[in-house]
Order: structure tokens, then sequence, then C-alpha cells
């Protein structure tokens, strides 16, 4: 176990539970990801479009590794992506470790 990159996930979920006031998961920031990036302001999301912003979340958060790129955006200015390259066979852990990893880079921890 990587004792360092425990402690900056653990760091990252303190300091989003706090300003959040409530717990925080792995899914829970990819979606702050995806609503964060589509930058509308704030209201409810129908079923469809959380589903959307999980994608977009994990779009951007896998961009600086190579495997995404931005298109641009729709006339409702929701952003879409191409996949540039395949990502590695992984198993859930590895998947797991691979997208905290991008948002501990998202967030500069």
């Amino acid at each position: 176990m990587d004792l360092v990159f425990e402690k900056r996930w653990r760091d990252l979920t303190a300091r989003m539970a706090a300003r959040f006031q409530g717990p925080v998961d792995l899914n829970s920031l990819i979606f702050l990801v995806g609503v964060q990036e589509l930058g509308q302001h704030a209201r409810e999301f129908k079923k469809d479009e959380k589903v959307n912003l999980m994608h977009i979340g994990i779009c951007v958060l896998l961009t600086p590794f190579g495997y995404y790129k931005e298109l641009g955006r729709d006339a409702d200015g929701w952003p879409h992506f191409e996949r540039v390259k395949e990502l590695p066979p992984l198993d859930a852990k590895g998947q797991e470790r691979l997208m905290k990893e991008a948002l501990l880079d998202y967030f500069g921890l």
C-alpha cells in the first residue's frame, strides 16, 4: 500500500467533505468535476444529465493522461470528448487508483 497516496486521498476527501458538509466518495467527486466543467448555473439535473455529467468528469480527468481530448461544446454548452487511445486493461482496483490519481491531480494535491 502506498501510504503517501492514501494520505493525499484522505486529505482530499476530508477537505471536500468539510466544504460540502457531508461525506464524499470517488463517484461524488467525479460528478463534481463534471458539474464544475459544465459551468452552468446551479440547478437540479435530470437522471440522463447526471449520467452525462459523470461522463464529462471522467473524460476531463483522463484528458491529461492522453486518453481523451475535448472536441468542443454543443449549442447547449455541454462539452464533448473523443477517446484518443484505449484505456489500459485494469481490474476494479486499478481503475479506482487511476481515477483517484486523476482527481488528486485535478484538485492540485
